[in-house]
């Protein structure tokens, strides 16, 4: 066997580790270093992932994926790859799944535990790689296990508070010094939820309100004509993906059946379940979805460990009042993704609210549907129709000869260059974040506003002053945030396209051209999403507003056959 002198070095390192991401890279490569030095070899390129779990496969660990693609690659700048730490690197039977590519590719995989490359015909070395995997498999498992009980316990038998946003109506108060010494020396502290002056009062109007017999849509009505800042308005820093106009019915639902307004924490609400991405190829992994528990496996504190907002007996004559509404109803939810096909799922919005419109089969036809005021209650700074409808039927003829206009092959180039010079010269839009700051300035007046007053209403100086302070630290950041933004660089335009990528752009695009003429309505939606098309229907001037965005595309990603795998498993 040839000296092997240029090597790749592979490892990971999840977000779940103790270590920061460059501290854990340095002690695998030092590892790695110091098995290939002795015999002349030198790293020369590395395939670090940072932020990944072990559970997921190669071919969905980013750096991972590239290493495998170069070794398909005969001018890889690399002889061998070599491996820090296999209990990073590989999990459950992965080794398994992966080595015979090595093997193929006549590419030698160093790991430090058999002291060298791993013989592909030695049953030792594959016996101790898979160890190796079982073991990596068994701490993951041990370290969940663990981690579940030790919380159980906080919560049920210490009250503790254990992280996540407070609900609306509270806001996080000090409770003192880590219970942990180190973690106590460091500066940590415990915290506790402690009653928002501002919104507590509209919490315990809506369990006054739903008790007496009112609706969750007439709640939300009252409350928005009254004035009172929904949850996502409250809290502007928080929630910038929603527009906080007016209070919904699922806002008013979801603090309706939140337990913590007793007093009591409640932990366990929901569990992380991982389910197989391909029940025919377990290769590919999983991706992690959060359930939720029923309730006789929420974990309650065995005492109060909050000022409550509203009296147990209200609690549970809440619940009891939305079951008999349920059963009263006979409603019963569909479970699943309903099976119809909708071309323009996703990419259709309401011009009014720019939510995007539900699909909805009516007389046996696709149409697209708003129904805004269905769940969120009037509002004056959004008027909005009952419903706002639109038919499948009366969009695709317009919209396909638009396409096969505009990306004719004769006519492609022109598009995309001019696409590409308008969005050169167009304004940059308005900075979200700076919006949200914007908010939060204004937000935060509110809340020192009525801080004071609450001082002079009784409450507690001690805590109020807490408030105050963060309240205070939260508006001097996002006068920080403005400042920035008002002397920052205008915003770099994007790069101009080389003629290879135009080029590669009219091919992809005009072979799907062709099948969109081709294809029946129920398998036009992947085309229309590669050809990166955002629509918005204007109900007032019956007109639809449509915006393309093409990238270079994979026809057969098209058809969801892409031979490179699935590159978002997560949207599935």
């Amino acid at each position: 066997m040839n000296r092997v002198t240029r090597f790749a070095f592979a490892g990971r390192c999840s977000t779940e580790d103790l270590q920061d991401p460059e501290t854990s890279r340095n002690w695998q490569l030092t590892r790695a270093r110091t098995l290939i030095e002795p015999t002349g070899g030198e790293i020369v390129t590395e395939y670090f992932d940072s932020g990944h779990s072990r559970a997921l496969p190669w071919q969905r660990r980013p750096r991972a994926a590239d290493l495998l693609r170069d070794l398909r690659d005969p001018d890889r700048p690399f002889d061998a790859v070599v491996i820090g730490e296999p209990q990073r690197t590989f999990y459950g039977n992965q080794f398994g799944n992966t080595f015979p590519l090595f093997v193929h590719f006549g590419i030698p995989l160093w790991v430090p535990e058999v002291g060298g490359p791993i013989d592909p015909e030695n049953e030792a070395h594959d016996l101790v790689m898979s160890v190796f995997g079982g073991m990596s498999k068994g701490e993951r498992n041990r370290i969940k296990v663990r981690v579940h009980t030790a919380m159980s316990a906080q919560a049920q038998i210490e009250g503790r508070y254990l992280g996540g946003r407070p609900p609306y109506g509270y806001l996080l108060a000090d409770a003192g010094p880590h219970p942990n010494p180190a973690k106590a020396a460091d500066g940590k502290r415990l915290h506790k939820l402690a009653p928002d002056p501002v919104a507590a009062p509209a919490v315990r109007r809506i369990f006054r309100e739903y008790l007496r017999g009112s609706g969750m849509y007439a709640i939300a009505e009252g409350l928005t004509r009254d004035g009172i800042l929904c949850p996502s308005a409250h809290d502007r820093a928080r929630n910038p993906h929603r527009d906080g106009h007016a209070w919904s019915k699922g806002a008013v639902r979801t603090i309706l059946m939140n337990p913590r307004y007793t007093g009591h924490q409640v932990w366990n609400k929901q569990h992380k379940k991982e389910i197989l991405l391909d029940i025919d190829d377990v290769t590919l992994g999983h991706r992690t979805q959060l359930t939720w528990n029923s309730h006789d496996k929420w974990i309650w504190s065995a005492e109060p460990a909050h000022e409550p907002l509203v009296p147990m007996a209200d609690f549970q004559a809440a619940q009891a009042q939305q079951e008999r509404r349920r059963n009263i109803a006979g409603v019963e939810r569909m479970v699943g993704p309903t099976k119809r096909s909708y071309a323009l799922r996703g990419l259709l919005r309401c011009g009014q609210c720019d939510r995007k419109m539900q699909g909805n089969y009516n007389n046996g036809l696709p149409n697209y549907r708003c129904r805004y005021p269905a769940e969120y209650a009037q509002s004056a700074s959004l008027p909005h129709p009952l419903t706002v409808y639109v038919r499948e039927g009366a969009l695709l003829p317009a919209l396909d000869a638009w396409i096969a206009r505009t990306f004719a092959p004769g006519q492609l180039k022109c598009t995309l260059q001019a696409l590409h010079q308008a969005q050169s010269v167009t304004t940059p839009a308005p900075d979200p974040a700076l919006e949200v700051a914007r908010r939060t300035l204004a937000d935060c007046d509110r809340r020192i506003d009525r801080y004071r007053a609450a001082i002079d209403a009784g409450t507690n100086p001690a805590l109020v002053t807490e408030w105050i302070n963060k309240a205070t630290a939260d508006r001097a950041a996002a006068h920080r945030q403005i400042a920035a933004a008002a002397t920052a660089a205008p915003t770099a335009r994007p790069r101009p396209l080389t003629e290879e990528q135009i080029a590669q752009i009219i091919k992809d695009l005009g072979n799907l051209t062709d099948r969109l003429q081709q294809a029946a309505p129920e398998r036009k939606a992947p085309l229309y999403a590669a050809f990166g098309l955002s629509l918005t229907y204007d109900h007032s001037k019956r007109a639809v507003t449509v915006e393309s965005r093409p990238e270079s595309v994979c026809t057969a990603c098209a058809y969801g056959a892409c031979p490179r795998g699935d590159s978002n498993p997560h949207a599935r």
